[in-house]
């Protein structure tokens, strides 16, 4: 009997290797979570939302204004704080000793660079959007019509990106400790200082603090700072990173072409915001007249002007028409400005938190005269006299709240007949374009 041998086992085929998904993607996963990076998001938020909550009553009413100070504090506050948070993860692999570990990886020294600083650069994006969604959640109840500058908000977002590139290649370069604060102290120097520049220069800056409200971006500001911001970072990380380190040069010839556009625009990056240009009106005469941003604030402006409006009723000459002029702008004929929009000092969440002081500050409007400085310096009687004249119509017809104005002027005016009072106010409206104080009529 031949023993039979049954065929051998198939073997067990090997246990294959987990699946870990993309290496440079897993790495990139590990580099969001661990050192400083994920601690740049709440920090970025916080040095952002703590100012602004700090100064509400300023920005809470308009969209302008709220991207005002969220510009201020995004460059000029976050800014030199992810260029710090992006020195000191530049400067780890010095502080740990592994320097020339990394130079062994096969991976590319860009590649390299891209991927230990992208994490703060997106961490701090992180911060910068939700602060920018929680103040203009905080404004949107109280601003009338328009929108936030979403180009604005772009430009503000790319400018951190930059910050943390840059603080991260410094931190490559600068073998201290201390490089961080040192760092963002110099960069808080260098943002700041130049804003205080009268140069047309100063607009090179990206912190320089521009006039917002009422006023949108033009159309090709986003892509031209992009670019004026984005090139001397790409020529840096270049010079640092790429064997060809000439290359640096073409970012840098982009950046020298877009820049003189800057400059010459000046002021002209902004226009007036379309909405804006369509007022808003009464139907009564006089006509009142407000921004199309402030159409909630109509009726507001409106009451605050019933004292001084019933006050001209009648006399010839009186505006016909109150409407707001760019400060500076001249006033159409038969029209009177309104003072000028500011929210800081004239609308508090939506509301005027002091009317009396509003209506004050449009008849003081209408008085004002464009003289040349010879005449705003004299000290003759006769000079003084139409000024004191001046301040004396404005006050009878929108007093305001503290002490009285007691003069006598103002008793004479007061002391007049009806008739008489009107007959007067149209000889003295019909001289307030002059500057010749003889032509003032005597009161």
């Amino acid at each position: 009997m031949t023993d039979t041998m049954s065929p051998p086992e198939p073997a067990a085929p090997a246990a294959s290797p987990p699946r870990t998904g993309h290496p440079a993607r897993a790495a990139f996963r590990a580099e969001l979570r661990c050192g400083i990076a994920p601690w740049t998001a709440p920090a970025v938020a916080l040095t952002i939302g703590v100012p602004m909550m700090a100064k509400a009553p300023q920005w809470q009413g308009g969209w302008g204004d709220t991207q005002e100070l969220l510009h201020s504090c995004a460059t000029l506050i976050a800014g030199p704080l992810v260029a710090a948070a992006g020195c000191w993860q530049g400067g780890r692999e010095h502080r740990r000793g592994t320097a020339a570990l990394w130079l062994s990886v096969p991976r590319g020294r860009p590649a390299q660079l891209v991927m230990a600083a992208l994490p703060v650069a997106v961490w701090a994006v992180v911060g910068h959007l939700l602060a920018v969604v929680g103040v203009l959640a905080a404004t949107w109840p109280y601003a009338g019509a328009g929108g936030p500058s979403v180009g604005m908000t772009a430009v503000d977002t790319w400018f951190l990106v930059c910050a943390a590139f840059t603080g991260f290649v410094v931190g490559r370069l600068w073998r201290w400790r201390l490089a961080a604060p040192v760092l963002a102290a110099a960069a808080y120097l260098a943002l700041g200082i130049p804003s205080y520049s009268d140069s047309g220069l100063r607009f090179l800056n990206p912190a320089e603090q521009y006039y917002l409200s009422g006023r949108v971006p033009v159309a090709w500001f986003v892509p031209v700072m992009v670019l004026w911001l984005g090139a001397p970072v790409v020529a840096l990380v270049t010079a640092y990173a790429v064997r060809r380190r000439f290359l640096a040069v073409v970012p840098l010839v982009a950046a020298a072409l877009v820049a003189p556009l800057i400059v010459s625009s000046g002021e002209d990056l902004f226009r007036e915001d379309p909405v804006a240009e369509k007022p808003i009106c009464t139907e009564a005469v006089p006509q009142v007249c407000v921004s199309g941003l402030d159409g909630p604030l109509l009726s507001q402006v409106s009451d605050a002007l019933a004292g001084p409006l019933s006050r001209l009723d009648g006399v010839p000459g009186a505006p016909q028409r109150y409407v707001h002029v760019p400060e500076g702008g001249p006033a159409p004929a038969g029209t009177a400005r309104l003072p000028h929009h500011t929210r800081g000092w004239t609308v508090v969440r939506g509301r005027l938190p002091d009317p009396a002081d509003y209506a004050h500050q449009t008849v003081q409007r209408l008085a004002d005269r464009d003289c040349p400085m010879a005449v705003l310096t004299a000290e003759d009687r006769t000079t003084q006299r139409m000024w004191e004249i001046d301040g004396t119509v404005a006050w009878w017809l929108a007093p305001r709240g503290g002490p009285g104005l007691d003069t006598p002027y103002l008793n004479r005016l007061t002391a007049m007949g009806d008739t008489e009072r009107r007959a007067w106010l149209g000889r003295y409206l019909a001289t307030r374009t002059s500057c010749d104080p003889k032509a003032v009529p005597t009161l």
